[in-house]
């Protein structure tokens, strides 16, 4: 999804900074200079009337007259550059500084995004999902199948929780090698502790490397975020692109949060809205498929049911088993 109007200024204000910044440095330095070698300024000052008279003559349509005042200007450029270099200053010292040399700090070379600017877009994207901190510790490469027993079986399934464990690791690597080429939506549902917020956030590091828009919620702070923008119009614009038009949204701990009428009327609204925008999402929850419908509504689970691929996993608490382990 490319950025919102906002993401995009957000960025640019950040290089109009940069600029600033720089034209400051720039100006200290010239200051600096033609207080220390006068013969500077006058040369600047040589060079600005000799590339207006030039300027001049092409408008006029007199190129053949400029070579002269090439020559003098290139002359000039020569000698300020040596005086620059007796004084122990670079020879670039008194041109612009750039943050990035590629793009010059506009963000675009060309018509294309400079590597700096992609670089910012991932940066912010990971600012906004509420998830950078988090992410550096769960991601896929710290993912592991030990906490899982490979003896206790489901009696539905047959699979050995390690094995159901490995069954959602999957699924989740397909939600992401699949995303920008298929619309998909994950269900993941077990008790406290069994990792399904662990492997939602493993897949919004893979999507947020890649410049995708993640936001993450707890299912408390969403619907409270969604009570704020309803009942006082604080940033409802905002707030709806946030929820509405992520690439991927994040509810966790579903049912954790206190349910009433307007929690149920507006988690439909949520996915019903992201449904017909086509915006994957990914919802954990600890209840039972059967008592979902009776906290939320029988429209609401009917779809999730048929929109959504839902995802199992079992095992012991695994906060409970690192205390145990030492933290390991």
């Amino acid at each position: 999804m490319p950025l919102q109007n906002y993401q995009y200024d957000t960025i640019m204000r950040q290089y109009s900074k940069i600029q600033a910044r720089n034209r400051n440095i720039l100006q200290e330095r010239i200051e600096e200079v033609y207080a220390k070698i006068p013969r500077l300024k006058e040369i600047d000052d040589e060079v600005a009337t000799l590339s207006a008279r030039k300027a001049r003559a092409l408008l006029n349509g007199k190129e053949n007259s400029t070579e002269d005042l090439k020559e003098e200007i290139s002359l000039l450029t020569q000698e300020r550059k040596a005086l620059l270099v007796c004084n122990s200053y670079p020879e670039d010292y008194l041109e612009l500084p750039c943050t990035c040399p590629i793009c010059q700090d506009t963000g675009y070379v060309g018509s294309e995004k400079c590597v700096c600017f992609k670089k910012a877009e991932v940066e912010l994207l990971y600012t906004q999902s509420n998830l950078k901190e988090i992410l550096e510790k769960e991601n896929f490469d710290h993912f592991s199948f030990d906490y899982y027993s490979d003896t206790m079986r489901d009696e539905a399934t047959g699979l050995t929780e390690r094995e159901t464990a490995k069954r959602a690791y999957d699924i989740a690597w397909n939600f992401v090698r699949n995303f920008d080429h298929s619309f998909e939506n994950l269900f993941l549902y077990g008790d406290t502790g069994v990792g399904k917020t662990f492997l939602s956030h493993c897949i919004a590091r893979e999507l947020l490397k890649t410049a995708h828009c993640v936001m993450y919620f707890s299912a408390f702070d969403l619907f409270d975020l969604l009570a704020e923008t309803k009942f006082s119009r604080k940033d409802q614009a905002s707030n709806e692109e946030l929820i509405f038009n992520s690439d991927l949204l994040i509810i966790d701990d579903l049912g954790t949060e206190l349910t009433n009428s307007f929690v149920s009327s507006q988690l439909f609204l949520c996915i019903n809205e992201r449904i017909m925008r086509r915006k994957s999402t990914i919802i954990s929850t600890n209840l039972k498929l059967e008592s979902f419908s009776e906290n939320y509504s029988e429209r609401t689970f009917s779809r999730i049911a048929s929109n959504y691929h839902i995802v199992k996993l079992e095992g012991k608490d695994i906060r409970i088993q690192k205390i145990f382990l030492g933290g390991k």
